[in-house]
């Protein structure tokens, strides 16, 4: 199973730091946001991954070049200038990804989450990893029904991770271009072809400077002093 790391946002809400340098490789503990994927997937033992990029794509590209440092075969999805959002990103992908099913994973989280955890296979269209709603985001995204399937209604709310396993089908009719995934996972989720999990462990949405330094005290081991 290959996987997909989405790097490709400008991150306008994590300025000044964003200005010349890719949220991917914003330090964390000393090391790139990005580094703890690719560490992950290795020990996963998904090998082969792509890289979408836009804003200052290149220093990506220079920073990990072909992953064998991580015993990973990298390779890097250009996008053009403002980049191509989720959907569109993935879809540009698409040739790279394969037939099988494959990771997806948002650059610009954190999370001690096991990848390989994830089904290799997949009855429905996607399968999404979905967690405790953090303080940000607390009315949640989906509700994890008993039976494994996720809804947009029905009980308690959770929050989709940015974690998820799809299928090339999920993306039949989508024309080339810029647009979100959201809509697309929404319609699979009305048909009733979208699992889910709920993980409980560490996971954290890096969206803003504040929860970056939140971030790197927690893996400091500072969490208790102040800015």
């Amino acid at each position: 199973m290959k996987a997909m790391i989405l790097a490709a946002g400008r991150g306008e809400r994590m300025r000044p730091l964003t200005d010349h340098t890719p949220k991917p490789l914003l330090p964390v503990a000393g090391r790139a946001l990005i580094d703890y994927h690719l560490e992950a997937l290795a020990r996963a033992g998904l090998h082969e991954v792509v890289i979408n990029h836009a804003h200052l794509g290149t220093q990506i590209e220079a920073a990990i070049g072909s992953g064998s440092r991580h015993g990973l075969r990298i390779s890097y999805s250009p996008e053009p200038e403002g980049a191509l959002e989720t959907g569109g990103g993935i879809l540009q992908a698409l040739p790279k990804l394969g037939p099988e099913p494959f990771v997806v994973i948002n650059g610009d989280i954190w999370t001690d989450y096991d990848y390989a955890r994830l089904p290799q296979t997949l009855e429905g269209l996607a399968h999404l990893v979905l967690v405790d709603n953090p303080p940000q985001h607390p009315d949640g995204d989906f509700h994890l029904h008993s039976d494994g399937r996720v809804h947009e209604a029905g009980g308690e709310r959770l929050t989709f991770s940015g974690i998820g396993v799809y299928h090339l089908e999920l993306f039949t009719g989508c024309e080339p271009g810029r647009f979100p995934l959201a809509p697309l996972l929404r319609r699979a989720i009305a048909a009733g072809r979208v699992s889910g999990e709920h993980f409980a462990g560490r996971w954290f949405d890096i969206g803003t400077p504040q929860r970056l330094r939140e971030l790197d005290r927690e893996l400091t081991g500072t969490a208790g002093e102040r800015d």
